[in-house]
């Protein structure tokens, strides 16, 4: 059965309803660039505009007033004012201060004008103004398309950014999950993203796919190293046996057989791990009835267990010799680590067992079993190799061993095999 891929969450991992992805963290930077850009070249467009139309409204007003005061025909002066009422009140300033100036009159808001005045040789004042509703319109229009186009841009150029972001943001989410597998034991996980070209995501994948490779040599040097000192000791130790059963019978004779079988025990524990993952063991299928395979087991161990069956036990498709190594391991760690009373509930293809003690320790229902760890406080926490050997045969033989704790106390540890009609096909698929 293979490491199952982490589920993707659409809300958590990059999702387009996500507005704390990249993707949206891109686009919002790109639209405040856009925004401050526009913001910009609109106001220096106007300020210039606005410039430029004000100077050219004073150029017209004093080009009109010059064209009336010197005009013969007093008839042709008619628009030139000379009584300072009339007059703003800041063109009369500027004309007493400085003998000329213009000034842009809004106080009529959608009929401006531009006045121009001047002082007369003979010390009277005289104004006069033209019509700025025009570049006003002008003016207004200007800014209108500024802002209308702007928007338009942004409503492009957002969501362009947005799918521009995509591809770095899916190359991204495709290392997460790579390194999520890795993370979850599948050592054989790649980016596969080396092939691209040199940018920062690479470099990433790179060292993602570097690492996984480290960890995999590593750990398989770990499994050489441990089958090849499970083989070196089991030949001394066949002669240790030997010879301790042909030690004459007495208190401290028991004693040595007794530490001899425990080493017996660990040795064929850690050849057994090391076939596990080497991937060599391979399960001999067959239709056999659950119930019957659970109770051998249980005689077979000799430790007290009250066996309960629940709805009607199914035939499984599986490997009895495998099953009765998974079984028998549970059954021992419970009474080695827990408390009775241990109880075995047999419920169609699940088989449950449980121990009254103080359950599993978090480390173990968060990482999985690990090997060389005891449950023992003074050797550190876990448990050794007989729930790693249990989890290992558990894949051999298609079947789930999931580790649990009760509400009211003791650790559960529940086998959900296939029936006979899919097992074969469940085993194919892992």
């Amino acid at each position: 059965m293979g490491i199952p891929e982490p589920p993707f969450d659409p809300g958590t991992r990059g999702g387009l309803l996500n507005w704390r992805s990249l993707r949206w963290k891109i686009a919002l930077l790109v639209a405040t660039a856009c925004c401050g850009i526009a913001l910009t070249v609109g106001l220096l467009v106007h300020h210039s505009t606005y410039e430029w139309s004000m100077n050219d409204g004073a150029a017209r007003a004093s080009t009109a007033l010059d064209t009336a005061l010197s005009a013969e025909d007093s008839s042709r002066t008619d628009g030139v004012v000379h009584a300072s009422g009339e007059m703003p009140t800041d063109l009369v300033r500027m004309v007493r201060e400085h003998g000329a100036g213009a000034v842009y009159d809004e106080m009529n808001e959608y009929r401006p004008r531009m006045w121009a005045g001047k002082r007369m040789p003979d010390g009277r004042l005289a104004a006069i103004s033209v019509d700025m509703t025009s570049d006003q319109l002008s003016r207004r229009a200007l800014d209108r398309h500024m802002w209308k186009y702007s928007l338009a841009a942004l409503a492009v150029i957002v969501p362009l950014s947005a799918l521009a972001a995509e591809l770095p943001n899916r190359r991204l989410r495709r290392v997460a999950r790579t390194a999520g597998r890795i993370a979850s034991g599948d050592l054989a996980a790649r980016t596969e993203g080396g092939g691209r070209t040199g940018d920062e995501i690479t470099e990433i994948s790179v060292t993602v796919d570097s690492m996984a490779d480290s960890l995999q040599n590593r750990l398989r040097s770990e499994q050489r190293f441990t089958a090849d000192v499970a083989h070196e000791l089991r030949t001394p130790l066949m002669g240790l046996v030997t010879s301790a059963e042909l030690l004459p019978e007495s208190e401290a004779t028991d004693l040595v057989r007794n530490r001899v079988q425990v080493l017996r025990t660990l040795v064929e524990d850690l050849l057994e791990i090391s076939r596990l993952d080497a991937g060599v063991e391979h399960a001999d299928l067959r239709p056999v009835a659950l119930l019957d395979v659970v109770g051998d087991s249980l005689a077979r161990t000799g430790l007290d267990a009250r066996l309960t069956v629940g709805a009607a036990p199914a035939v499984v498709e599986t490997d009895p010799r495998r099953l009765d190594r998974v079984l028998a391991n549970l059954i021992v760690n419970a009474h080695r680590h827990g408390a009775g009373p241990i109880e075995v509930t047999v419920v169609g293809t699940t088989v449950v067992v449980r121990d009254h003690g103080s359950g599993f320790p978090g480390s173990l229902l968060a990482e999985g079993p690990q090997r060389f760890r005891t449950g023992a406080a003074e050797r550190g926490r876990g448990h050794g190799l007989g729930l790693t050997v249990a989890s290992g045969q558990a894949r051999v033989i298609g079947a789930s061993l999931l580790f649990s704790n009760a509400v009211d106390g003791g650790a559960v540890a529940t086998i959900r095999l296939p029936r006979a009609a899919d097992a074969t096909e469940l085993i194919q698929d892992g």
